[in-house]
């Protein structure tokens, strides 16, 4: 007696819904991401074996390289806006909201006041040019001539204010704490120049902060 053939059932699946999801997923990242922008002052960092990673937001970065230039940079735009607003007020140097709207989305620069608001004009491939930023004015005194210092503190203070806002508007909101500050020295940088950025934060006592490294291998 022959055996009944049974129907096979296609094994093909229809992709389309699929590739439909993909591509519309694609085309939401593609529109809603902010490009990174690029480095105003590049350095090498030293090598360590240590882990800990820094938070992604309120964190204040000063980067030194190029034989003592100093940069600097806050995570966060509102606080790189109030920051500005108050290093304004101290200066007597005025911006405009076009001025305003292009710094906060810078993630660092490193000019003294006098030439920010020439920095501001150019587009953003012309600033990171070498020799374009000469470093903002550091020295081992508390008056206005030492600029980085008073960039730590207006942006200190712009942090504890955004983060109050945020607290006060959204139940949710858990206050972070103080802005956390790091250093980001280039390997081959003078002493000299990264200690006197070190006294900075000294002279607000701001005895607390963190050294930017690269991964080495762990050795066997």
């Amino acid at each position: 007696m022959g055996k009944a053939k049974v129907k096979r059932a296609s094994t093909s699946i229809d992709m389309t819904a699929m590739c439909d999801v993909s591509f519309l997923l694609l085309t939401f990242f593609v529109l809603t991401a902010t490009a990174r922008q690029p480095e105003a002052l590049q350095v090498d960092t030293p090598a360590s074996t240590t882990k800990d990673k820094l938070p992604d937001s309120n964190v204040g970065m000063i980067t030194i390289g190029d034989q003592g230039k100093v940069f600097f940079g806050t995570t966060d735009q509102q606080v790189r806006v109030k920051a500005l607003e108050r290093m304004s007020a101290k200066y007597g140097v005025g911006f405009s909201q076009e001025d305003y709207d292009r710094f906060k989305l810078m993630e660092n620069f490193g000019v003294p006041m006098s030439k920010l608001k020439g920095l501001l004009a150019l587009d953003g491939a012309k600033r990171t040019e070498k020799g374009v930023q000469s470093g903002i004015p550091v020295d081992s005194t508390e008056n206005t001539s030492n600029e980085l210092y008073y960039w730590v503190q207006n942006a200190r203070l712009a942090a504890e204010e955004v983060n109050k806002e945020k607290e006060a508007s959204d139940k949710n909101f858990v206050h972070p704490g103080p802005l956390k500050m790091a250093i980001k020295a280039d390997a081959n940088e003078k002493y000299p120049s990264v200690n006197l950025v070190i006294e900075t934060l000294r002279n607000q006592k701001q005895n607390k902060f963190s050294f930017i490294t690269g991964m080495r291998a762990e050795e066997k």
